[in-house]
């Protein structure tokens, strides 16, 4: 198009591209200006529905006349080529504004309160936008907004010409989501294909205040059907949790905004407007999104992979410290581990600022450690370094790192965030060793593996009677042995023991009250379990355990809707936590949400795949991978699961429970009363959580099922 005129038009450049056209800059050669022309993409110029929908486009958008709406001034054909001829704003979109850096929430005020003005006066002309986006506000050199491309706008009202087609108009099937609007940024009606209103603009508004507060998008995930799962399903994340400093009324307009159900949002824009902010001289938190990718292990030991694993996720730990940085949890990068995969992909599908990759090359007391921060968007390197250190330094290499990548990234570190950075674990290497491996251990539940892991937590607590983690690690091992394999009060004793000196080394340390959670849990103390669960995910939202053990306790308190509720959240902190996605999944199904607990299933799958691939002896997931399968009808791949798994544990309780599970989904009665008896008998004692598994729901009219569950029966 460069070059070519087209009726009294001159095209100079391509500044843009979408969906539905190509935008030139342009010069109108009566009147001496320039605009912008917007053409249909080359292969959908033949097409008769496309080239009527830039027509509505260009009809919708006519109609407004507002200083925050780009002006339309004239649609055009020449040689068959349809164009529309609009206004042409010279500045930048809201999205480079973003991606460049901070933006302070005055300015956020003067620019959300035009978008506002903008979109109310295009709905009280009878417009829907429909694809609000940062991309879609511009934002002039005088500091103006102006929203653009209404290429999905259609009447508010039930306006048509006689002749107009049904096509014309956005349509309503799942499968057009490309054309229907971007995924992150569309209400659940819009992307259910629903008839909409002005509160799905509002939608749209909210997902834009949100991602520009929070410095991420509110619904998140690695693909589009996933970002669609969590729209429809994911409880919002508050934006207190994400921006500590978020003033509680920023935090209401966007929770309105946020509301799944359109009833319970804001009726307009207009009721946006009288309820945004006034301005404020605080400062927003910049828009800096760090996903630390695992460190790649090239020590010639596979076994080292533990400290490979605990390192990185040590390092994300560290760099969640500095309150300008969005560090990406350790269940969001973990698909990524021992992937070949680029900088530029993950930034791509997590919308990630910036990548940090590393290696990690361990040989008997020497560490080599590599480590490179890259700018996701530019693939351009800002800070690399290569460590070779003896272990007793791997705290000080992990300090070093995460201020150096404050530095490359221009933040200025406080005092305290300083000391906390500098604060460490323990200041044995040793007993940090020991630690790692105990914690490695510790998720796989069966009775070998939890010995093992007590092992490990009583050398590091040698080592270091105040290693505080360590002592909580412990507490957390003692529940699990008491809660599946023995229930000798010592367990009980003793877990508690360690919580209260873990607690006494450091106050709210929020392992230890997970920790605490897991006590109350296989003590059948419900409410006190998620009471401590959610004191340790308040203060640490990946805390080891704290989701799986609230999913747990809701579950066998029959309180299935706040464990469906939290699943995606649970999933979003804990997913390389296999555990987690039990509970929650069965939650789902309890309470008819069947096609999200499916979902979560097929996640969990995916997860347990990932991790045997890795660490093939993990017995736990090889079963709980079998019931799984098992669930999806693989019947033959459940049966060489759960083979592999009761040859290598055939007397732990764990196993044998899930062995009956998997033969429960079977509805194989016989088998799987028989090895439900044999959990019992080696230790099984989860008598309200068998009560409620939908996996067993074939046994329920069983006398002898009936007889094992006891008054938990009735449930």
């Amino acid at each position: 198009m460069v070059g070519q005129t087209l009726g009294h038009y001159r095209v100079i450049k391509k500044i843009g591209e979408g969906g539905m056209g190509a935008v030139y800059e342009a010069e109108d050669l009566s009147l001496q200006r320039k605009v912008a022309l917007k053409f249909l993409p080359a292969e959908l110029a033949a097409d008769p529905a496309a080239k009527r929908r830039l027509l509505t486009e260009a009809r919708a958008a006519s109609r407004l006349n507002h200083p925050n709406i780009a002006t339309v001034y004239e649609i055009g054909e020449s040689e068959g080529t349809s164009f529309i001829a609009m206004e042409l704003v010279q500045g930048e979109s809201l999205k480079t504004i973003l991606q460049r850096g901070a933006i302070t929430r005055t300015k956020l005020c003067d620019i959300a309160r035009q978008i506002a003005e903008g979109l109310n006066e295009a709905h009280q002309g009878g417009v829907l936008h429909r694809d609000i986006k940062p991309g879609n506000i511009m934002l002039d050199d005088k500091g103006r907004v102006k929203v653009l491309d209404f290429g999905l706008a259609v009447f508010a009202g039930k306006e048509r010409s006689a002749g107009e087609a049904a096509e014309t108009f956005i349509t309503r099937t799942a499968t057009q989501w490309s054309t229907g609007g971007t995924v992150p940024y569309m209400s659940p009606e819009q992307l259910l294909g629903e008839p909409t209103d002005a509160r799905s603009d509002v939608f749209s508004f909210g997902v834009l205040l949100y991602e520009c507060l929070a410095g991420r998008l509110p619904f998140r995930g690695t693909t589009s059907i996933d970002t669609l799962h969590a729209i429809l399903h994911q409880p919002l994340t508050p934006l207190r949790e994400v921006a500590p400093d978020m003033p509680p009324e920023w935090e209401r307009v966007v929770e309105q905004c946020l509301q799944k159900s359109p009833e319970r949002r804001f009726r307009s824009m207009q009721d946006v407007l009288q309820a945004l902010p006034r301005q404020t001289d605080a400062p927003l938190r910049t828009e800096k999104s760090l996903a630390v990718l695992y460190f790649e292990n090239l020590s010639a030991a596979k076994e080292d992979e533990y400290f490979r694993d605990g390192m990185t996720e040590d390092i994300i730990t560290e760099l969640s410290k500095i309150k300008g940085l969005h560090v990406y949890p350790r269940a969001t990068v973990l698909a990524y581990r021992e992937k070949p995969i680029t900088a530029p992909q993950v930034g791509r599908e997590l919308n990630a600022s910036y990548v940090l990759t590393g290696s990690v090359r361990r040989a008997g007391n020497r560490l080599r450690i590599t480590a490179q921060l890259i700018d996701a968007r530019k693939d351009f390197s800002l800070w690399a370094e290569r460590y070779d250190r003896e272990m007793k330094d791997v705290f000080e290499v992990q300090d070093e790192m995460a201020s150096k990548i404050a530095q490359a990234l221009r933040i200025t570190l406080t005092p305290q965030e300083q000391q906390a950075i500098a604060q460490k674990p323990t200041e044995n290497t040793q007993a940090y060793d020991c630690y790692l491996r105990g914690r490695s251990y510790t998720r796989r539940v069966t009775r070998t593996d939890l010995e093992f892991a007590i092992e490990m937590y009583e050398k590091a607590i040698s080592f270091d009677s105040r290693f505080a983690l360590a002592h909580a690690g412990l507490a957390l091992v003692c529940a699990l042995f008491y809660e599946w394999h023995e229930q000798n009060p010592r367990w009980i004793e003793r877990g508690l023991a360690a919580c209260e000196h873990a607690l006494a080394l450091e106050p709210q340390l929020p392992a230890a009250l997970a920790a605490r959670a897991r006590i109350a849990m296989a003590q059948r103390k419900y409410d006190e379990a998620i009471e401590y669960a959610l004191r340790a995910i308040e203060r640490k939202p990946d805390s080891e355990s704290a989701y799986w053990t609230l999913g747990g306790a809701y579950f066998c308190s029959d309180r299935f809707q706040e464990a469906a509720a939290i699943s995606d959240r649970a999933v979003e902190f804990s997913g390389d936590d296999y555990n987690v996605y039990v509970p929650t999944t069965l939650a789902l199904e309890r309470v008819g949400q069947v096609e999200s607990a499916r979902a979560l299933r097929l996640r969990q799958i995916k997860a347990l795949e990932q991790q045997l691939e890795l660490v093939p002896e993990d017995v736990r997931a090889r079963i709980l991978l079998a019931v799984q399968y098992a669930f999806f009808g693989r019947e033959a791949e459940a049966a060489r699961e759960l083979q592999i798994a009761t040859v290598l544990r055939p007397k732990d309780a764990n196993i044998l429970y899930n062995a009956a599970c998997v033969y429960g989904i079977m509805k194989k009665k016989v088998e799987a009363l028989a090895l439900l008896k044999r959990a019992k008998d080696a230790g099984f004692a989860s008598i309200d959580w068998a009560a409620r598994d939908p996996d067993l729901a074939c046994l329920r009219d069983e006398p002898e099922f009936k007889s094992m569950l006891g008054k938990s029966a009735a449930v």
